[in-house]
């Protein structure tokens, strides 16, 4: 492993090597004696526990792929990122109007309850409320009105026409008479989906039962990436997914009791910005930062080439995507010149404060953009927090720089969500508090463009504007990765991360 490393470009292999701790627990690693795993349930490695099983108000990734198992939503998502039906079918009546059909699958609560056209309107009825601070109510703010027309089929009327529309509507479904009585979803979830909840989201995880056959899969936090392997070795774990530095990864798939599985991803991943702030909120400084990126060298030595450089939030082959789009290139002199011309040189350096969560990979990625940047004569602090502090942070734009990801992106109504004037928070996901005429320009339209090509070259104008405004650096899409014991199977990859390979994960006996 050290060999390995070693080959890594002279004077930044070192950012990388793995500290002599780190080599003591891979030896320790190798030496456990594994114990059999819980013949009774499939235990998952989380790195943070979901913060919410009220798909109402959950935003981050863990909440969205644990929602997804539990509740059904009226619209899904194909192989190529087209809209689909899951609990109903529509058509549209009118450019103004869609109708919604509820088919005959998944339409149970876990309560025994059937699911109707009542639940639906009073799910987004809820969303749409502004007493209750949904974070979806930005994105579902096209809806005027919900119409129940009877217990099968409702319809959805519209401020303004939106083609896009019925890609919106993913949020899982909850039951009326629940909601009306103050039902705590959150921690208590009762939906329609493949899985129902036994043991309760808490410090000890949270347990769902497979609905098909009665299996248990319980979710453990357990945030050390080390002590997540360390588990899985010792039989407390049966599978992980994702959030793994590559040298476990690539030690992990030489073992011959573990099996590694690599997936092209679509989760996207950035450097974000205040541009707010006095100095970030300077264009030709994110430009500077920009070119002070090495991703190539991230990828390759700190991911093990485990994921692939990104020039926009879409990924370059979704419908709507621009794979003409040219990154900014690793351009250290170009950064030097930009600093210089703003009045920064070594002598009056540009500080900056970048926030990240305390997970080890997460840290460990600010801990090299770091170095690169100081390396141009940009100083940089790390501040490293709890997931919770460090997400609320971001949402209330107390930052300057930091790092995150996107999960699931399928619309492109992600941009209205993202980058649009009007998207503020709590009105929307704009952190940056990014505002742009021209944007909202191409985000408006795009989402009134009855044609398909015509919509997509709106997207695409829009991706070719946004580096030159820069309210965020692209850096990669990472890879979906899947570690588990040999004796388990049946687990399928999903290029946004979700968990829906747990609908056929199963013990080998």
């Amino acid at each position: 492993m050290l060999r390995w490393l070693r080959r890594a470009t002279p004077g930044f292999c070192s950012l990388f090597e793995p500290s002599r701790s780190s080599v003591r627990i891979f030896l320790g690693l190798s030496l456990l004696a594994c114990t059999p795993p819980d013949a009774d349930s499939l235990r998952f490695g989380l790195s943070a526990n979901p913060g919410t099983l009220d798909p109402r108000y959950a935003t981050d990734a863990a909440s969205a792929r644990i929602n997804r198992l539990i509740y059904r939503s009226l619209v899904d998502f194909d192989t190529r990122l087209k809209p689909v039906p899951a609990l109903a079918s529509w058509e549209q009546l009118t450019p103004r109007q869609y109708r919604f059909t509820l088919g005959v699958g998944g339409r149970r609560f876990h309560d025994g309850r059937r699911l109707t056209a009542s639940d639906v309107k009073a799910t987004y009825d809820f969303i749409l409320d502004a007493d209750n601070a949904s974070p979806h109510r930005s994105a579902l703010s096209v809806i005027e009105q919900v119409k129940v027309n009877d217990a099968d089929v409702l319809d959805f009327h519209l401020r303004r026409a939106d083609p896009l529309f019925p890609g919106r509507l993913v949020i899982g479904i909850l039951p009326a008479h629940l909601m009306a009585s103050g039902h705590p979803f959150e921690t208590q979830p009762v939906g329609s989906g493949p899985f129902t909840v036994v043991g309760r989201l808490g410090d000890e995880g949270l347990t769902l039962k497979r609905l098909a056959d009665g299996q248990l899969v319980e979710f453990l936090q357990v945030a050390d990436p080390t002590v997540r392997v360390l588990k899985l070795l010792r039989g407390e774990l049966d599978l992980l997914q994702g959030d793994l530095p590559h040298e476990l990864i690539k030690w992990l798939s030489q073992r011959s009791d573990i099996r590694v599985r690599l997936g092209e991803g679509s989760s996207f991943t950035y450097i974000g910005f205040n541009l707010e702030d006095p100095a970030v909120g300077q264009l030709p400084m994110r430009r500077a930062i920009a070119h002070a990126i090495d991703r190539q060298a991230i990828i390759r030595y700190f991911m093990g080439s485990a994921a692939r450089p990104a020039n926009a939030l879409l990924i370059p082959d979704h419908w709507a995507g621009n794979p003409a789009l040219v990154g900014y290139d690793y351009n250290p002199a170009r950064c030097r010149t930009l600093l210089a011309a703003a009045g920064y040189d070594p002598s009056h350096p540009l500080k900056t404060v970048y926030k990240t969560s305390s997970d080890p990979f997460r840290v460990r990625l600010a801990t090299v953009i770091q170095r690169q940047l100081q390396e141009v004569g940009i100083e940089v602090e790390i501040r490293s927090y709890d997931w919770g502090t460090f997400y609320g942070d971001t949402k209330a734009g107390r930052f300057q720089i930091y790092t995150l990801s996107w999960v699931g992106l399928n619309t492109p109504d992600i941009f209205r969500y993202v980058f649009h004037s009007r998207s503020v928070p709590p009105a929307g996901a704009s952190r940056g508090r990014y505002r742009s005429a021209d944007a909202d320009a191409l985000i408006d339209p795009t989402e009134s463009q009855t044609d398909e090509p015509g919509r997509a070259a709106l997207c695409r104008e829009l991706q070719r504007l946004l580096p030159l405004d820069l309210p965020y650096v692209p850096l990669w899409y990472e890879d979906v990765v899947a570690v588990a014991r040999a004796d388990i199977s049946g687990c399928r990859l999903a290029a946004d991360g979700n968990y829906d390979g747990l609908l056929t994960t199963q013990r080998n006996r």
